[in-house]
């Protein structure tokens, strides 16, 4: 891909999206630019990716086809302010912060641009992320297929009308932590029974990884794949039997509820 890309901002999703990005090699390193506030952040950001950084927002949107704005989602506006008379007419502006929308991206440019919404999540750091991609009808068809080869260097990706996307976070976005949450608890579990903490940490983390895989490759309903697991009588089915009993599913769904309506609030 022959195209300059700029990160205005420099956190753990943006690091996560250069180390993929770089490691594709899809991308030359001296078609990538980075700003942060920081002086430490921007040292880190050259020793690990050997990219051009700096602490001028303005100098990246000079020199980006496409524009990452990797902030949080209160900086935008001020970002945007800084910047909006500096990007190229035909850049590809990308927020990767939940709450803001297209039309939010829109009106503080004050002129038309190329928006794209998405809402990546952490496993990106692995390669394993999953982003949840919109844009607006300024992008043609492959500039939208350039933004998803971007985001295919660090993981998976899935387009959605912008209506859905509040939702991303409750579901891909933060439920990270709740499987981290799981993950947990299932090795505390182990080590009760007498297994070494760290072997339970591998146990517990290696079977939600293959249950995962599981629904993703044999596209099987993931209760059918549940109840596969559960004997007549057995174990399994014991312990399905108690977290239901003690509301497991109504408890997630709850919290990804809780997780949307945080994510409007924003708004």
């Amino acid at each position: 891909m022959n195209k300059k890309i700029g990160f205005i901002g420099a956190g753990k999703m943006a690091q996560a999206m250069l180390e993929g990005i770089l490691k594709s090699k899809m991308i030359p390193k001296e078609n990538i630019i980075a700003s942060a506030k920081t002086e430490g952040t921007l040292e880190k950001i050259e020793s690990n990716y050997q990219i051009r950084t700096t602490q001028n927002n303005q100098d990246v949107a000079r020199f980006a086809d496409i524009l990452i704005l990797a902030v949080k989602p209160d900086q935008h506006s001020n970002v945007i302010q800084e910047i909006k008379n500096d990007v190229h007419s035909d850049s590809i502006i990308i927020t990767i912060a939940a709450g803001i929308t297209l039309d939010d991206i829109e009106r503080e440019f004050g002129v038309n641009v190329k928006a794209v919404r998405t809402m990546p999540n952490t496993p990106s750091l692995v390669g394993e992320g999953m982003t949840a991609i919109c844009s607006n009808e300024r992008l043609n068809e492959e500039e939208v297929l350039e933004v998803e080869l971007l985001f295919h260097t660090f993981g998976k990706t899935e387009r959605l009308d912008e209506r859905l996307m509040d939702a991303v976070p409750a579901i891909s976005g933060s439920s990270p932590a709740y499987v981290y949450m799981m993950i947990e608890a299932m090795a505390d579990g182990g080590v009760k029974q007498g297994i070494p903490r760290d072997k339970a940490y591998r146990l517990a983390a290696q079977a939600v990884l293959g249950a995962a895989k599981m629904v993703l490759e044999t596209d099987r309903h993931p209760g059918e794949l549940k109840d596969n697991v559960c004997t007549p009588g057995g174990a399994t089915i014991e312990a399905v039997a108690e977290l239901e009993k003690r509301q497991f599913r109504g408890s997630v769904l709850a919290a990804m509820e809780s997780c949307t309506r945080k994510v409007k609030s924003l708004q």
